[in-house]
């Protein structure tokens, strides 16, 4: 049986989103995600909710569990984000949260992986640092947090492409 989710009003949105970004708190990122899915049933455009969706999406890469499949859904959401820092900003959130879930994982190649998303999380807090208003620092102190991550990790290093050797047995 499925059941259709009931819509919320629009006046009820700031509330929703106080909540969303409460059970993100509480460390229950689906509750969070699934409060921003309701705002934007009900406001298609409100940025507020996409942001707390994507690091909601993000939050959930903590649990170990379909690390790729939630990097894809939050970078594919950073795409309707207008504003050119914040989409630079949060991308490089969720390519630094990938890296640390990846750094927790004893998964193969794991290490490389982990050093790649911190690279590109570094290249998206470049970008934002660039575009950062005037006194905002944020983008700066996650730069330098992937780079301490680095220093703390020598033995990361980045993925090498594997050469093809052409196989010509039959």
């Amino acid at each position: 049986m499925q059941f259709q989710p009931k819509s919320i009003s629009r006046e009820g949105i700031p509330a929703a989103l106080e909540k969303a970004n409460r059970y993100r708190l509480l460390n229950d990122p689906e509750a969070a995600e699934s409060i921003c899915l309701d705002v934007l049933a009900a406001d298609p455009d409100n940025q507020t909710a996409l942001v707390t969706q994507v690091l909601a999406i993000s939050d959930q890469l903590a649990a170990g569990r379909d690390l790729s499949v939630h990097v894809r859904r939050a970078q594919g959401l950073l795409n309707d984000v207008r504003d050119e820092y914040k989409r630079a900003y949060y991308r490089g959130i969720v390519s630094e949260r990938h890296a640390m879930a990846l750094l927790r994982s004893e998964a193969p190649m794991s290490g490389s992986i982990a050093y790649d998303a911190l690279r590109s999380a570094m290249e998206s807090f470049e970008r934002a640092e660039a575009l950062r208003p005037a006194g905002n620092d944020e983008a700066i102190l996650r730069w330098n947090t992937c780079a301490r991550v680095l220093a703390r990790h020598p033995a990361l290093e980045p993925t090498r492409p594997e050469a093809y050797e052409p196989s010509f047995d039959s």
